[in-house]
């Protein structure tokens, strides 16, 4: 009896505790945002979307995860870009299983299947481009580009953090481990299709080169609420800027803070 007691107990506890994970946490299946995008401030670019699925790797519950992103309008007839990401990231622990990133930008294409042995850190690379297999050593937990972003909602301390604190964490980008980088800018008050929203400021630290002109040209603006909302992001690139900003969206799991309606 004191048994089956005890069990009883680690089972009531074990679903206590997945409830509160799963209230806590940021984000649900469901979630759907979509950005517009605008070249130099004024040019339309194109849109992006991201949105939140439920599936299963090797019996393991995760989130899938669907990024894409495309050209529009007049940029479309000379810089054309269709971009798609996809993140299977575990529900409980955040850290990826596989990772996809099929991308053409101006004839520039990369195909691209990472499966993670999160148990041996390995990356398993199947480039269907060059139809090359690789295999890479990782950090522990390492993320990926996507899950990187869900990671950081569901765990980044934002009541505590001040002005000019980093947060890193350890990411796999295309062949190579990448120490990522975010610092904390402040807040700001930012006008939204959706009314004005206190913000939280990010710099996010990219790599320097074929697109982005130095480490520091992103910054990122996200809702100050239990979501974390991406709301906008800015870009210096080599030649311009780009400008995202959330145009729709749908499914929160939380409750959007809005200071004044437009």
């Amino acid at each position: 009896m004191n048994m089956r007691r005890n069990l009883l107990i680690i089972c009531a506890l074990f679903s206590v505790q997945m409830f509160f994970a799963q209230e806590n946490s940021a984000f649900g299946v469901g979630e759907w945002f979509k950005f517009k995008m605008s070249y130099s401030n004024w040019l339309k670019a194109g849109n992006a979307t991201l949105t939140v699925n439920d599936n299963k790797v090797n019996g393991k519950e995760v989130y899938h995860v669907v990024g894409k992103g495309w050209t529009t309008g007049m940029i479309k007839w000379f810089f054309k870009v269709e971009d798609r990401y996809e993140s299977y990231f575990d529900k409980k622990t955040n850290v990826p299983y596989k990772f996809i990133r099929n991308i053409d930008e101006g004839g520039y294409t990369k195909d691209l299947e990472i499966d993670f042995d999160q148990v041996n850190n390995k990356a398993h690379i199947n480039n269907k481009k060059d139809k090359t297999q690789k295999v890479f050593d990782t950090k522990p937990n390492i993320q990926d580009m996507v899950s990187t972003f869900y990671y950081l909602r569901n765990h980044l301390d934002t009541e505590n953090i001040k002005i000019g604190d980093e947060v890193r964490v350890d990411m796999f980008f295309d062949e190579e481990n990448y120490g990522f980088k975010l610092k904390y800018l402040g807040r700001e008050t930012i006008s939204t299709d959706f009314g004005k929203v206190d913000a939280l400021m990010f710099r996010p630290y990219v790599m320097a080169g074929r697109v982005f002109k130095e480490e520091e040209s992103l910054t990122l603006w996200v809702s100050n609420d239990k979501n974390k909302i991406p709301l906008r992001i800015k870009a210096d690139l080599r030649i311009g800027s780009l400008r995202a900003d959330l145009e729709a969206f749908k499914g929160l799991k939380h409750p959007f803070k809005i200071i004044v309606d437009n």
